[in-house]
């Protein structure tokens, strides 16, 4: 049998409606992929995003279909949390009930309930393996002489007690009597009495133990019998399963090897030494002006390609049609096309996700791609596979069989699909029969639907529905804790004396990252007279930012929004002939350090690296060793390049367009009053007397060394970039007194003698950095002088906490060493944890400060300002701020979630051995998919829950507002993320359950009371439970 013609077939005209089909079949499939864009601007999301109109559960099982992945921890996993307490027995029955509902009290045959049964499962280990083990076991081990362990001495007495009477009321006294036996026990008693010996009344309590359990396990062994389990399912879409699984060549080990390395070079942004040719003409045109006629080079299974792509260049095929022509080639059945397309790209996912993300996302890179590149890199895979499958064709079956003889002949030898082992079904049913005291005679008087209803209930709860109900458990556990500690906290909050009506020495708003939660914590101990704001670190200005020394502008804002206006950082212009001279050098050194590895890459460069390359350990050595000191060194000659100290914002604009052109940058004075209203009426603040003398806007963002994933741990509201300009602008917005005056005039004055700065958290190395200090006022710089000291102090704590989760910090570590600890592994090239980022995320928190204010959240909670009693009836403010907060913390959370159950396919692995690629992501070694999602190490101490928000409001208020936003809904609803609302006059707090809220009763009727946050966390490395911490004066 031969192939179609492919030169002949290839000039076919493409059917207008095929082309259209298979566009819209891509388009579907790339819901699929990987929605993570450069990792410049990483922006954390749900990762099961393809499945989200789904409910959470059901989108695991989704998720474990089309991806492979896991979407629970292990069994073992949650034991070992049930084993230590962290899971206790009331949750575990609890969410056992609300998972069967009015089930839970079904009777199966007077063996017990089902929940007694599922509760007996997930209380005690179920051993499970291939069926060789479990033969091992059952033959060579004493799993059918002793009682497994965890069986209830009850059990145990009751299981001999009834065998013994059994065999009593038998008259089955010894050997001689095994006629009276009924049927086909017979052969098995013969086998006990010759092992255990001939008189029964001799027997030891040890013998009769191993007796009950061998009967128990024939009796079992022949029930399940009667339920037989229905065959494994098996479709293999993909021609590559088949030859996999039929004679163990996988061709996408070829075809891979040659698609990574085109892809690395069509996406590339300036990594590699030359540009891809005719990459402007698309994925498809561009691999095929590469490869078409030239043989020179190829492997030996690409010895026809390059005929069939000179073929294809000559006739004009466009993608969608090369496409057809391999669904034709490969018999793919029309209605398997789109399955068959979704698994082709999910074959190489990163690299498919990201070349769809280029496409649709020409914002995010200087090199953009065009439209169509995921169809053009389908037919590229499609076209491979076909000479990989003639290849194996040829060294399997010999000859030349073609692609569809070769298919065909691969799926006569595939084996036919296996029902589950009988030994394995009766050895899990042995082990809950132990578990729960059922005794042979008690399971010889079932009949055949008895037996089908207790086979099939043990075995439908499988381990993902025993994981299922674990996670449940899990999360409520914390999540009653919480609710009890907010309710107790919040009470005891309204018991304090009130402060008078007495400024606040000043006010600081950061961003609602958890991160900031425990430096918010520590300023207002260290200055109880402070106030503490926290807002979307964009602070309402989405801008396009370009920095003095960046040559192209950068989205900060949230992923969700696509700017308008556009800000550019100058130098002053006294400095403006220094900055050139040192954007000069640095665009000379830039060359000059591009040709020195260009060159190092030829022969004799090779041989001169070899030479003299050991003289380049030394500062990598140092680095290593003395991190800090290096890193001043660098400071130091670094300041040479940098631009000067000296700059400015282009924030005002007079023309009436934004734009990136001189004239159009900034913001006209009435949006920046729009920007300043919007802002402060999200935090609460809008009245006179409520605002200190010194506000600090504060934004945040993180810099490591040798870190590809440093954008992630930067500020998400910023698409993963530094905040530090977005809160510059803003201080700067509030302080122009034009801006104040239409401020004013939208119903908010702020005080002539307030005075706002901007500043710059960096969440690594703790550091705080502020902006334009040389606009403030002289009256005013002793108020920033007070405030800045005890921002040193709070930096200080912030740091000695953070370090007591670093091993390699002593836990007895003095404040003034952990900062400096902080500070080294931020410029440390070999550490895999410069901090642990959103690691332990749980909750969210939106309402005012003074409720949760002085309680220890152990970094785990997202803080969003909001004062219910400045809203509006239609709660218009706290729609605008759920809108973002929603769906930005639950994609953080969600995606730390399933990075933490499953980092080999939802995260990105180890970080160990990845390698930049591109400059848009990392791969394993030196050729591997483009790896997505996070870390390992970035998730090794994260629990992976879901986020609980708590918001200040009443039932009525989330439930209008899920009515109009319907990304809130799906994420409420859909059981993504667990909401509860909380009244802060009362402590009431109702939780929401599907489409309702119920109140919630208190479990714990007290929180513990602690002197500070160093009293909470000191000598500990692990989660710890929530605090109040007592309050000299009310902040």
């Amino acid at each position: 049998m031969t192939d179609l013609q492919t030169d002949e077939v290839v000039h076919g005209a493409e059917s207008s409606s095929g082309g259209a089909t298979i566009r819209r079949l891509i388009h579907h499939a790339a819901h699929y992929l990987p929605a993570q864009g450069p990792i410049e601007v990483f922006v954390h999301h749900n990762t099961l995003h393809a499945f989200e109109s789904e409910s959470f559960h059901d989108a695991i099982r989704s998720g474990q279909r089309r991806y492979g992945a896991e979407g629970y921890l292990s069994e073992r996993e949650y034991r070992q949390l049930y084993d230590s307490g962290r899971i206790v027995d009331r949750h575990l029955r609890a969410a056992l009930a609300a998972d069967l509902g009015e089930q839970d009290l079904e009777r199966i045959d007077g063996l017990g309930t089902r929940g007694q049964i599922r509760l007996a499962m997930l209380q005690q280990p179920l051993l499970a393996g291939p069926d060789a083990e479990l033969r091992w076991i059952v033959a060579e081990t004493d799993a059918l002489d002793r009682f497994r362990p965890g069986t209830s001495p009850t059990n145990r007495a009751r299981m001999i007690d009834q065998t013994r009477a059994w065999l009593n009321h038998l008259n089955l006294r010894d050997a001689s009597s095994l006629d009276n036996a009924v049927g086909e026990l017979r052969e098995p008693l013969q086998e006990l009495w010759t092992k255990l010996g001939r008189d029964a009344s001799k027997w030891s309590d040890a013998q009769w133990e191993s007796f009950s359990l061998n009967i128990l396990w024939r009796v079992v062994s022949q029930g399940v019998k009667v339920y037989p389990p229905k065959p494994a399912a098996r479709n293999y879409v993909r021609p590559r399963d088949v030859l996999l699984h039929a004679v163990g060549e996988d061709i996408d080990r070829n075809v891979h090897n040659l698609l990574i390395r085109f892809c690395a070079a069509y996406v590339d942004q300036g990594y590699s030494d030359w540009a891809l040719p005719n990459r402007e003409r698309g994925f498809f045109e561009s691999f095929v002006e590469l490869y078409a006629g030239k043989s020179r080079g190829l492997d030996r299974w690409l010895r026809k390609l390059p005929d069939e792509l000179e073929a294809i260049r000559s006739s004009g095929a466009s993608a969608a049609q090369s496409i057809e022509l391999s669904l034709a080639e490969l018999r793919i059945a029309e209605e398997d096309w789109e399955e068959f397309i979704v698994q082709s790209l999910l074959a190489l996912g990163g690299w498919a996700g990201m070349i769809w993300q280029l496409e649709s996302g020409v914002d995010w890179v200087v090199h953009a791609i065009p439209a169509g590149s995921l169809e053009g890199m389908l037919a590229i895979q499609l076209l491979l596979e076909k000479h990989a499958i003639r290849h194996v064709g040829e060294s399997v079956f010999g000859g030349h069989p073609g692609v569809q003889e070769t298919l065909r002949q691969s799926r006569e030898r595939l084996a036919e699909p296996k029902p589950l082992n009988l030994e394995r079904r009766a050895f899990l049913l042995f082990q809950v029969a132990q578990m729960l005291g059922w005794t042979p005679p008690q399971l010889l008087s079932l009949g055949d639907d008895d037996w089908r209803a207790v086979s099939e209930e043990v075995e439908s709860f499988s381990s993902i529905e025993r994981r299922r109900v674990f996670h449940e458990a899990y999360e409520r556990q914390f999540r009653h804790a919480a609710l009890d500690a907010f309710s107790h906290h919040a009470e005891r909050r309204r018991q304090l004396p009130k402060r008078g009506s007495k400024r606040p020495a000043f006010q600081m708003m950061t961003c609602i990252d958890d991160r900031e939660e425990s430096f918010r914590r520590h300023l207002e101990e260290v200055e109880p007279r402070c106030e503490t704001f926290g807002a979307a670190g964009f602070f309402a200005v989405a801008i396009y930012y370009r920095g003095a020394a960046d040559g192209f502008y950068k989205p900060l804002c949230p992923g969700v929004i696509t700017p308008d206006h556009y800000v550019q950082e100058d130098v002053g212009y006294t400095f403006e002939g220094v900055h050139r001279g040192r954007a000069n050098l640095r665009r000379r050194l830039g060359l000059a350090s591009h040709a020195f590895h260009t060159r190092s890459r030829t022969f004799i460069g090779g041989i001169v690296t070899g030479i003299v390359g050991s003289l380049a350990t030394a500062p990598l050595v140092a680095r290593v060793l003395f991190p800090r000191l290096t890193a001043r060194i660098r400071r130091r000659f670094g300041s040479l390049l940098q631009p000067p100290p000296v700059t400015k914002l282009q924030l005002e604009r007079f023309a009436p367009d934004p734009g990136p052109d001189n004239g159009h940058i900034g913001y006209t004075t009435d949006e920046m009053a729009g920007v300043v209203t919007r802002l402060l009426q999200d935090i609460g603040l809008t009245k006179s007397e409520d605002f200190s003398r010194l506000f600090i806007a504060c934004g945040h963002g993180s810099s490591s060394l040798n870190n590809p994933h440093e954008s992630a741990y930067c500020c998400g509201a910023c698409a993963g970039k530094r905040g530090g300009p977005n809160a510059r602008a803003f201080a700067e917005m509030a302080n122009d007194w034009r801006v104040r005056a239409k401020v004013s005039a939208l119903g908010i004055d702020i005080p002539d003698d307030t005075v706002f700065v901007g500043a710059y958290h960096n969440t690594c190395d703790d550091s705080v950095v502020f902006y334009d200090l040389d606009r403030m006022p002289a009256s005013h710089r002793e108020d920033f002088e007070s405030a800045r000291e005890a921002i040193e102090e709070a930096r200080r704590r912030n740091a000695h906490e953070r370090c007591r989760r670093f091993v390699s910090a002593p836990l007895n570590v003095s404040a003034r060493d952990a900062l400096r600890h902080v500070e080294a592994r931020a410029q440390d090239i070999s550490q895999a944890r410069p901090e642990y980022n959103h690691a332990t995320n749980a909750l969210c928190l939106v309402g005012r400060r003074a409720w949760s204010r002085g309680l220890f959240l152990d970094r785990r909670s997202f803080l969003t300002s909001y004062d219910p009693t400045q809203d509006d009836a239609e709660h218009s403010i706290l729609l605008r701020i759920l809108s973002a907060a929603i769906p930005v913390c639950a994609g953080i959370s969600l995606e730390y979630y399933f990075s933490t159950v499953d980092y080999s396919h939802y995260g990105s692995g180890s970080k160990l051995p990845h390698n930049i690629v591109s400059l848009l992501g990392v791969m394993e070694g030196t050729s591997s998919d483009l790896r997505t999602g996070l870390y390992q190490q970035m998730v090794e101490i994260h629990e992976p829950l879901r986020l609980l928000f708590v918001i200040e409001t009443t039932p009525e208020a989330m439930l209008s507002i899920m009515q109009r936003n319907a990304a809130i809904a799906r994420l409420c609803q859909g059981g993504w993320v667990h909401l509860a609302v909380l009244d802060a006059e009362t402590s009431e707090i109702q939780v929401f359950c599907k489409d309702h809220f119920e109140p919630y009763q208190v479990e714990d009727d007290k929180i513990a009371l602690m002197d500070s946050s160093l009293a909470c966390y000191q000598g500990s490395r692990k989660h710890l439970p929530f605090s109040s911490i007592r309050e000299t004066e009310i902040g």
